[in-house]
């Protein structure tokens, strides 16, 4: 059972999680609106362990099947404690459209299968101390203008795609807060300048209402700064100062190599008593590119990224416990890499935390639909939105990667609306979050583009040597089924060139048979191809980070450095050692 903090980075001492146990009843006949399901009247013939959705084994029930609308009920109670104080029941993530009663009332209505979504739900919980929660989850297996990721739409999955995930899949819980409490705060560090700009939103202000915010700044248990002052508006910017330390004009700043983290605790208070206290973390951290070159505070760095679906053997989507989602983080820099490009999945708040802590630069996608459509734009860009929202504060994350390989965009090439929604795309992204690189359309078919990134599946090293010896070459050759790495009359503009999927060497290490972009058949062969594959990237003068695919075998695909239940194919420190490699120090 999941029972940590979902939210690590804005946590409040009063909280529980309703995972666990609950009722279960498939509809595929649509019945449950009609016969009022929502007032807890009717009989659920399954439980389920939530928040493992009902393909996965770890629900307990583990059909894979097309089930598109299911139901959820629960019984709960609040803690006494909490009397006098608003409740919050908070959802992370349910796939793909949710509907909430509690005791018989609507509370809430959400769109968009990964992002999280709360109600205040106290004017509907009973005095007596008995609460029911209903939850109606619909799912539209079949269509693919629905943002779905690697979820496949036919009944097994096959190639690349994968088993699907129906209903919720992430964490159930709730708590006590006051009426005037904080709703969010951004929190952008200012690395050049020594800075820390706090964007705080309250909900239930009201402007005759004597508000505080009381902001205190830590670092490993020191003190480090604090302020107090007064907040006008529901939504207000602020800027703290971080000292300097041994002399220089420089705090302590976080890298993959040196994850160093800053606690923080915000304090509201109304009428000078406290009536909100929140605590979090952030990281002093820049992303950039300056004349060509990607920069990690203000230095080159070299980005050594895996590919990770994020997927479990028996959870699917849904990892089985927090030490499973903070061992993927450790077994990926223990093998060399310095990041990872979470593919196709807005991954779950835990492993941005375990990134943050541990120290792994993170690429935050979206999960793609697969057809073109006005009402996909409007779901999709509603909850990227949602996204950068949730993630904003976590310094792991480096770049945002709207689109990939062209996934629902299929003509962009020379359909207007496709192009003009990729450049929407990377300039709403830009608009949300000036701190972070923006990729438009990963892999080919760029538009409008902070970096080069080119996906390429060839496996003759002499071929690749040729190819990456030039910016020319790599951005002009042909490959990809004849896909150019441009599109829409955009052009190379010297932006870094990185290699953002290649690889994807099929290797059987488990009972697992099935698919990969080209295959070995012995350890020593493996190790071969993959040399083959990663020294090109490194010895290219022009190629500035590389993402190989993939992290972990996914049920038929086999192409992963470790099998799908984490066991490494060849040992740990030989994957290191190709994958680290050795940089030529003329190379940038």
């Amino acid at each position: 059972m999941r029972t940590e903090h979902p939210r690590p980075q804005f946590i409040r001492s009063d909280w529980a999680h309703l995972n666990g146990q609950w009722e279960f009843e498939f509809d595929d006949e649509r019945i449950g609106r009609k016969q009022k399901w929502h007032l807890g009247a009717a009989a659920f013939s399954r439980t389920i362990q939530v928040p493992f959705s009902f393909e996965s084994k770890l629900s307990g029930i583990g059909e894979p099947g097309f089930h598109d609308t299911v139901w959820y009920r629960r019984t709960f109670q609040v803690p006494a404690e909490w009397t006098g104080r608003r409740v919050l029941l908070h959802f992370g993530a349910v796939d793909y459209r949710a509907s909430v009663w509690v005791n018989g009332e609507h509370a809430a209505v959400h769109e968009g299968g990964h992002t999280p979504f709360s109600a205040d739900i106290t004017d509907s919980l009973h005095p007596d101390g008995t609460n029911t929660v209903v939850v109606l989850a619909e799912d539209y297996s079949r269509n693919l203008s629905l943002p779905r990721g690697k979820q496949y739409w036919e009944p097994k999955s096959k190639g690349i795609f994968y088993t699907r995930t129906t209903g919720i899949w992430q964490t159930v819980w709730m708590e006590a807060v006051d009426a005037v409490h904080l709703a969010q705060v951004r929190m952008t560090p200012d690395i050049d300048n020594g800075l820390l700009q706090i964007r705080p939103v309250v909900a239930g202000h009201n402007v005759q209402d004597d508000l505080k915010l009381k902001v205190e700044i830590s670092f490993k248990g020191e003190p480090v700064a604090e302020d107090v002052y007064s907040l006008k508006e529901a939504e207000e910017t602020r800027s703290l100062v971080l000292p300097h330390y041994q002399g220089f004009r420089r705090c302590h700043l976080w890298t993959p190599e040196t994850p160093n983290l800053y606690d923080i605790k915000f304090t509201l208070l109304k009428n000078e008593r406290p009536v909100d206290e929140v605590t979090s973390y952030f990281g002093m951290r820049k992303i950039s590119v300056e004349n060509g070159k990607l920069m990690l505070n203000n230095r080159f760095y070299y980005m050594r990224l895996v590919l990770d679906q994020g997927y479990f053997p028996d959870g699917n989507l849904t990892p089985p416990s927090d030490e499973a989602i903070r061992r993927d983080v450790e077994l990926t820099k223990e093998m060399g890499f310095n990041g990872a490009r979470k593919h196709q999945k807005m991954e779950d708040p835990r492993y941005h935390y375990w990134c943050d802590r541990l120290g792994l630069l993170v690429w935050g996608e979206a999960a793609n639909a697969y057809q073109y459509s006005e009402p996909y734009v409007r779901r999709f860009t509603r909850e990227w939105q949602e996204a950068i929202e949730r993630d904003y504060n976590h310094p792991c994350i480096v770049a945002w990667v709207p689109l990939n390989e062209s996934w629902g965009v299929w003509n962009i090439k020379d359909n207007e609306s496709q192009q003009q929604h990729a450049l929407a795309m990377y300039h709403l992204t830009r608009s949300l979050d000036r701190t972070r690189l923006v990729v438009s359309n990963d892999g080919w078919e760029h538009m409008k583009t902070d970096l080069c990134t080119i996906h390429d599946y060839e496996p003759s090293r002499q071929v690749l040597e040729e190819r990456y010896s030039t910016a020319e070459s790599a951005v002009n050759g042909v490959r990809n089924h004849s896909k150019r790495t441009f599109a829409g009359g955009m052009a190379y503009e010297g932006q870094p060139i990185l290699v953002s999927e290649f690889g994807g060497i099929s290797f059987k290490k488990s009972d697992w048979e099935g698919w990969g972009y080209s295959g070995a058949n012995s350890d020593e062969d493996f190790v071969g191809k993959l040399k083959a594959v990663v020294e090109p990237m490194l010895a290219s003068p022009v190629v500035q980070g590389f993402c190989y695919t993939q992290l972990t075998d996914v049920e038929q695909e086999i192409n992963g450095l470790l099998t799908y239940d984490r066991k490494p194919k060849v040992p740990l420190e030989q994957l290191r050692d190709i994958i680290a490699g050795k940089l030529s120090p003329k190379t940038f």
